[in-house]
Parts: structure tokens; C-alpha cells; sequence
């Protein structure tokens, strides 16, 4: 009877951050792409509040903000005629006044689901309907660009789980923080860390080859992250990000980028969009989430100064909220959202997509029509701004429409 060894068990660390290996990829070096994935289902309706149609008012006579009125710091925040910015988001006119900021409205998944684990799923996949697909769009995006990049942070995560949107077979990072890297800053005690590792793994009796493989990636990745101090760091521009884990995660990116550790993508969470009871208007429960989005979102633009021109952020949510506000004084899972693009690349100064309208017979069973493929989006910036030509192994079966939302880099 053939032998077999039992599978090796390890107890890490607890400070050891958790890693996905694979072999590593190479890509060219396109702007670096931040995604930022807001789960619960964001809003959009009154985060990209359309002030001009009258049916946003006639369904949300309790939630509905405000048309435009420069004296009143709860009204919307005009981007034209017809759309604003929900107060809260004033982080964000700043990078709109520069030309740096592409909202874009009606669009998401085309699947009809309202179940969030699903929407989640099939987002990140980047194939709506498909629960076979184990890599995602970011992965496959990785895994098909070449070009010699060999850093352990190419691909980083933000938060303790690797985003289902960076699995595949390039290596990905993910941290809760820099300073778990190496131990707050200790270097004596991360270089015990390092050298118990290596040896552990270097053992005969666990040398196979996948395991040298990890050691070896965790050590560059210690090595490479030694070299941030995150306790100096002083945001340029006089910036200052909010408190919290998504404001600390942006700063951190911006670190990262600034470092030039070779990072092309960054995946960062915001939770607790699902907001079926007491949402609010212009001050509630969304409004403090969506200050801490455009505060963070804000910051990070001012921080990064002239590196924005090679950088470009994304936001996604996995599906909107219905057009009539519930009896909770909340909204319930719906369709349509609103994405919002921030960069040196992006065609701004304008909210892009087709607007359906709000009236009954324009609505999807309810919801706001969806006129725009989220995975549109997503090809045109994979394409122009990241170099890669390969949408149909990123986004398998579907031929993307280009939306003029970013210019060719």
C-alpha cells in the first residue's frame, strides 16, 4: 500500500499576517489601481443624489436630500444641473474642482439577485450568475499582464481575508497593517522572526517546495515593508485622514505607493452600507459612513499630490437601494448604483452613464434601471489605464462597451 505523509500543521504567530501564494506573475506598470469595495450596498441614490429628477423627491419625502443651496450645509453639493453630492461627501468636491473625479451613475451587476453574499460573489468574479468561477477579476487581470515585476506587494489587501477579487495564481498580500509586518518597528524582534521561519521551513522533514516558497515570500515581504516607517509618516499637502480602519487602510496605500515597493494594486473594504432602518437624509447612519468614504477618499487625493496622475481609485458596491424609501425610515436592497473613479486619468468634470429616470415606467421592478455594466468600467480602466488587452480572459463571456470614464494612458 503506498505511503503517504500526513499533512504538515504549523501554528503561526499571531502577528503573522496571512499570505496567498501562487507563482509569481509580471505585469506592466500602468497606473496603480485602488479598489474599494463597499459592502452592504451602498445607497447611490442619495450619495450621487439626483436633484433634477422630481421623482427622486416624490418617493423619499423622508430621506430625500436636499436640492442645492449654498446656504445650507445639508443641501446637496452641486456637481451640474441635474446631480450633487450628498452633503456628507464633501471630501470629494475638492478632487471634483480638479477635474480628478468621474462619478458614474445607473450602473452595477446585471444579475438580478438581492442576496448580498451572492451580489459579493459574483462582483468579485467578475461574472454575474456564475458561482463556479474560483479566481477573480483582479487575479486573472494579474495573472494575464507580463512584464517583470517580481515584488511581494504587487498585489496588497487590506483587512485580515484576501479579496475574492485578487484570487488566482499570482501572490497576493494581505495585512490588517504595515506595522504587523515587522512587529511595530522592532527589528530585533522581527529578524528572530525571520530566522525561526526560514529555519522551520528549511527543515528536511518540511522542505517541500511550496513551503520554501512562502517562507521565502514572507521574508521579502518583511524586508521590503521594513523599510516604511509607518510612526514618522506626515501626509503631504497638509492632509489629514479620519480615524478608523478605512482611513488608517488609505493612508497606508498611500504609504505604499509612496515607498514605490512596487505595488499595482490595493483592495480596501468599507462596511455597513446596508442600511434597511433609520438610514437618515443629510445626518444619520449613511451620512457618518459616507463622511468617513469621502474624508479618507479626500485625504488620500491631496495626499498623493502629482503621484494621482498614475494612480486611480475605483469604488463598487454590490447593489443599490430601492427608489421608495421603506417604513423604517431606511431603504431596501434594490438594483442600480453609483460607482465613483478618482485619478490624474479619469475624464472628470462630468457624472457619466445614462440616467433612466425615476418616474414608474422607467423603474426595474422598483429599482433604478441599470444602464451601465459595472464590468464596462472596469475593462475601460483594465484597458486604457493599466495596459492590459486581455478583457475576455478578465471578464469571461462578455464584451465590454467603453464608456468614456478614463482616458488612454
Amino acid at each position: 500500500m503506498a505511503q503517504f505523509k500526513p499533512m504538515l500543521k504549523i501554528n503561526l504567530p499571531s502577528w503573522m499576517p496571512r499570505l496567498a501564494f501562487a507563482p509569481q506573475g509580471q505585469a506592466p506598470r500602468g497606473d496603480v489601481l485602488v479598489c474599494v469595495f463597499q459592502r452592504g450596498a451602498m445607497d447611490g441614490l442619495n450619495a450621487l443624489v439626483p436633484v433634477g429628477d422630481s421623482n427622486y423627491y416624490r418617493n423619499r419625502p423622508k430621506l430625500a436630500i436636499a436640492q442645492p443651496k449654498t446656504s445650507d450645509a445639508k443641501s446637496a453639493i452641486a456637481l451640474d444641473s441635474f446631480f450633487g453630492l450628498h452633503p456628507a461627501l464633501k471630501g470629494l468636491k475638492t478632487v471634483w474642482e480638479a477635474g480628478q473625479l468621474a462619478p458614474v451613475h445607473a450602473c452595477g451587476s446585471p444579475d438580478p439577485t438581492r442576496s448580498h453574499f451572492d451580489a459579493m460573489q459574483y462582483m468579485e468574479a467578475g461574472a454575474p450568475g456564475n458561482k463556479t468561477l474560483g479566481t477573480g477579476w483582479l487575479g486573472r487581470h494579474l495573472m494575464t499582464l507580463n512584464t517583470g515585476n517580481t515584488s511581494p506587494l504587487r498585489a496588497v489587501g487590506m483587512g485580515t481575508m484576501l479579496p475574492a477579487s485578487l484570487r488566482g495564481s499570482t501572490s497576493a498580500t494581505v495585512m490588517k497593517s504595515i506595522v504587523d509586518f515587522h512587529l511595530k518597528g522592532n527589528a530585533a524582534q522581527a529578524a528572530v522572526a525571520q530566522q525561526t521561519l526560514m529555519a522551520l521551513y528549511a527543515a528536511p522533514e518540511n522542505g517541500e517546495a511550496l513551503l520554501k516558497q512562502s517562507a521565502t515570500e514572507i521574508e521579502a515581504t518583511i524586508k521590503l515593508l521594513s523599510k516604511v516607517n509607518v510612526s514618522s509618516y506626515s501626509p503631504a499637502n497638509g492632509a489629514k485622514y479620519p480615524s478608523g480602519d478605512f482611513g488608517t487602510g488609505m493612508m497606508q496605500i498611500a504609504q505604499l505607493i509612496k515607498a514605490e515597493v512596487g505595488l499595482e494594486v490595493a483592495c480596501i473594504d468599507s462596511g455597513g452600507w446596508d442600511t434597511h432602518i433609520n438610514q437618515g437624509g443629510a445626518e444619520g447612519q449613511m451620512a457618518r459612513l459616507l463622511t468617513e468614504l469621502g474624508d479618507a477618499l479626500g485625504a488620500f487625493h491631496t495626499d498623493m499630490g502629482d503621484k494621482m496622475k498614475r494612480v486611480l481609485v475605483v469604488t463598487m458596491s454590490e447593489f443599490g437601494r430601492r427608489v421608495e424609501e421603506n417604513g423604517s425610515n431606511g431603504t431596501d436592497q434594490g438594483h442600480a448604483n453609483a460607482m465613483f473613479l478618482l485619478g490624474g486619468g479619469v475624464v472628470g468634470g462630468k457624472v457619466h452613464g445614462t440616467w433612466p429616470g425615476l418616474g414608474k415606467e422607467n423603474l426595474d421592478n422598483g429599482d433604478l434601471a441599470l444602464t451601465t455594466d459595472y464590468r464596462d468600467v472596469l475593462s475601460e480602466i483594465i484597458s486604457k489605464r493599466l495596459g492590459n488587452a486581455k478583457l475576455a480572459d478578465i471578464f469571461p463571456n462578455y464584451t465590454a462597451k467603453f464608456r468614456g470614464v478614463v482616458n488612454k494612458g
